[in-house]
């Protein structure tokens, strides 16, 4: 007895030295790996020195001679401050995280392998003008520099991984137009939900539960039926872009104003792109000087051009246009080698793909592909459907010649709004909203990219592929797509609704988001009652009251619970103007409600298959509560009783989180954003250290976006915002605002890795003057 109890006695004190060693190593790892503030290094290539200030957030101010001197600077700071993020985002693009992390990157590393957007990069950079393929080279080799002065140490990620950075190609920075690509254009999912759904539900209620186009003259095309239990592999297969649950759909807001509307009568312009809120984030920002070239903003890690900002002439934003770039198409298989086409059977493209997994076997996956696409099919182990078919995909952002690259540099050398409209003719994918304006007071909003042309149809379900009935027949022309220039209101705003008329030329999508946020920013721009400058702008991107809420609520409040206290919540809520406060109760009651109705609703129409569907979209739900009510019950008058269950359901849920009293919960309790990181938040224990924890205002239809979370072990967590904030004043560039979020640094010891969020969180900005105020320290860049 004493001899076990002395062995575990030993046993356990050994535990915990490991433990200790562990954390001693762990320590070590990211000390040996920060990089300094003050430091000389050298760059092949360079033609002189490029001398660097850190100001004291972090942020540099690179003086070059040379533009292709910066952009090898900025390769080098990149590097020195986000190398990890930038390779998870190529070999996330390539198909090749897994040989990195394991197994856990096989989801997205098949995916990507499929769609061979490795291989779409090459060809591309070969199609780029020599200029553009320097400007890549030369950030090439300052993120080489990095690698090879550090080696393991380029990043602590490297060192607890035991492995050794790859060198950067030129491709590499292609990729990052891939990635973003995809990941802001995500139709392929919503057809082949819409598929999954007519297992189990007539058409025209499916077409309730999206957001859509009421044109009379929209052609729906019919499509066969298939097992439910493939489409599901197919999409269970899919890579899905958040930790617990999907993430809520892109969004981003842009505005400009000019002449009477502008204090200056110059114009201003504000943007803040949404996106995944994240350790690090997508951006890294900067000001860059050499001959002929001033830019400053928000630059992407692993791409040398500035994507957010100005260039001393002209400033720029983006917002997602949501419209609808691919296609499924329902292939009819003659064999497992051949498929239908109009023309007779044909043979499939087949490759064969072999991923390599760390700690693992490797992988093969056999990539067939027809004349629309990849075969998404091939993502199930099983080879088609039952019923003799494959599911196929076709992408814009897949057709060759994408020249997004030659775009950007254009566009960050532009000296007016005709010149940047020139660059931006260029962009294939994704099509987004380009808000541009320039110093002589132009502002106007572009919609460049390649949007298809459809031979039938309105891309919005799955369509046969053997007949050649809704083939794509080429992509409309950039002369034909919207454009909004010099608008005689000298306003212009843009926060993801529907930007065309039924009746205009070229079919954008059928799905189009509400229009609460224009609605919000619009009443902000009409309320100022005087000309605008940066500081109202900056202001407006702030504002949390919810139109959408002001929608619902009045229809909600209808259901009233018997008493308890659902009933005082329900008094609460009656008395609420639809602002989305931290410090408040009524918020978290109200997305509590809107989460059990949507439930009910789904659970009601679906059972099983509720979560196959957006059920607290507010679209649908404001559907439901206008003309929708069969979607409550079979009786007239149905959804009062639904909605009086659902409230006491969500105050339950409440209380045993929160406490039996509804006036004391806060909505910035629940509505938390961490900032996961990239790498440590999958691993368990440890997660929480590495990410920046916050109570947040605002919702998903705030200006001030702050998307929830619905499901999941942490509902309401805030996971969606804005990744960035701009305003430019063209009178005066150099006091343009800016700020992002967590920080600059991917590093976990950096002064830099987090502190930004604070400023973030309270509506602050920092400026690209010139010179920075504070001087943090100081690099320069010699040539080797």
């Amino acid at each position: 007895m004493r001899t076990a109890l002395r062995w575990s006695r030993r046993l356990a004190v050994a535990l915990v030295l490991l433990l200790v060693l562990v954390a001693v190593a762990v320590a070590l790892a990211f000390r040996v790996t920060l990089p300094p503030s003050s430091n000389n290094a050298a760059i092949p290539g360079l033609s002189a020195p490029v001398e660097i200030t850190l100001d004291a957030r972090g942020i540099p101010w690179v003086r070059a001679g040379s533009a292709e001197d910066a952009w090898a600077a900025l390769g080098w700071l990149h590097a020195r401050d986000r190398l990890f993020q930038m390779d998870v985002m190529r070999r996330g693009a390539a198909g090749r995280l897994s040989a990195l992390i394991g197994a856990q990157g096989l989801r997205l590393d098949r995916f990507s392998r499929l769609l061979g957007l490795e291989a779409k990069a090459e060809r591309d950079l070969a199609d780029l003008p020599a200029e553009t393929r320097a400007a890549l080279a030369a950030y090439a080799r300052g993120v080489n520099a990095w690698i090879e002065q550090r080696g393991m140490r380029a990043a602590p990620e490297y060192l607890l991984l035991a492995n050794r950075p790859e060198p950067w190609r030129e491709t590499d920075s292609l990729l990052w137009g891939k990635a973003m690509a995809l990941f802001l254009t995500g139709n392929m999912r919503t057809e082949l939900a819409r598929l999954r759904l007519s297992t189990v539900l007539p058409r025209e209620r499916i077409d309730e539960l999206w957001p859509h186009d009421t044109s009379p003259h929209r052609p729906i095309a019919a499509a066969p039926s298939l097992a439910s239990e493939h489409i599901d592999r197919v999409i269970a297969a899919l890579p899905v872009f958040g930790e617990d649950a999907p993430l809520p759909s892109t969004a981003s807001n842009s505005w400009a104003v000019t002449g009477p509307e502008s204090v200056t009568g110059n114009a201003l312009l504000a943007n803040d792109p949404h996106l995944a809120l994240v350790t690090p984030t997508q951006w890294h920002l900067a000001r860059v000087e050499a001959p002929g070239l001033t830019l400053a903003g928000a630059f992407a890690p692993g791409v040398p051009f500035l994507m957010l900002g100005h260039n001393g002439h002209v400033a720029w934003g983006f917002t997602t246009t949501h419209s609808d770039t691919q296609d499924v198409f329902i292939e009819r298989l003659v064999d497992e080698d051949h498929y239908l086409t109009p023309d007779g059977p044909r043979p499939f493209e087949t490759r064969e793909e072999i991923i390599e997994v760390r700690f693992g076997e490797p992988v093969r996956l056999r990539v067939r592909e027809t004349r629309n696409g990849p075969v998404i099919s091939d993502l199930d182990p099983i080879p088609g459907t039952p019923e003799g078919h494959v599911l196929a995909v076709a992408m814009a952002m897949l057709a060759p010649g994408d020249a997004a690259a030659e775009a950007m540099h254009r566009l960050n050398r532009a000296r007016d709004f005709a010149e940047a409209e020139d660059a931006a003719r260029l962009i294939a994918a994704p099509q987004q909203n380009l808000m541009i304006a320039d110093t002589a007071g132009r502002i106007g909003m572009l919609v460049p990219g390649r949007v298809p042309i459809r031979r039938a149809g309105d891309g919005s379900f799955p369509v046969p592929g053997w007949d050649g009935s809704h083939d794509w027949i080429g992509f409309a022309p950039y002369e034909a797509l919207p454009r909004f220039v010099d608008p005689p209101t000298h306003r212009l705003v843009n926060a993801n609704n529907r930007i065309v008329p039924d009746d205009f030329p070229v079919w954008l999508t059928r799905d189009w988001w509400g229009d609460f946020r224009y609605r919000r920013i619009v009443a902000r721009l009409d309320a100022h009652n005087a000309p605008h400058d940066a500081a109202s702008l900056a202001a407006i991107q702030l504002d949390i009251v919810s139109e959408a809420a002001r929608d619902l609520l009045p229809r909600m409040l209808r259901g009233e619970p018997a008493g308890g206290m659902a009933a005082r919540a329900h008094a609460l809520l009656a008395r609420w103007d639809g602002t989305m406060a931290a410090d408040r109760p009524e918020p978290l009651i109200y997305t509590a409600w809107i989460r059990a109705f949507g439930r009910a609703l789904a659970e009601r129409a679906f059972g099983p298959e509720a979560e196959a569907f957006r059920e607290t979209v507010a679209e649908f739900l404001l559907f439901v509560l206008t003309r929708g009510g069969h979607w409550c019950g079979d009786a007239n008058d149905a959804c009062p009783a639904v909605l009086a269950r659902a409230l006491e359901e969500a105050v339950a849920d409440l209380a045993a989180r929160y406490g039996p009293d509804p006036a004391a919960w806060r909505w910035g309790e629940a509505h938390r954003v961490r900032f996961p990181h990239l790498l440590f938040q999958f691993v368990p224990g440890i997660g929480p250290w590495f990410g920046t924890e916050l109570p947040t205002p605002g919702d998903g239809y705030t200006v001030l976006r702050a998307g929830v979370r619905m499901g999941g072990p942490r509902p309401f967590e805030n996971v969606h915002g804005a990744s960035f904030r701009g305003v430019y004043d063209l009178a005066d560039l150099d006091a343009s605002r800016f700020v992002i979020a967590p920080g600059q640094s991917g590093h976990p010891l950096s002064a830099h890795y987090r502190d930004l969020a604070p400023l973030w969180l309270a509506g602050g900005h920092v400026t690209l003057s010139p010179q920075p105020e504070t001087i943090g320290g100081t690099i320069t860049l010699r040539p080797e």
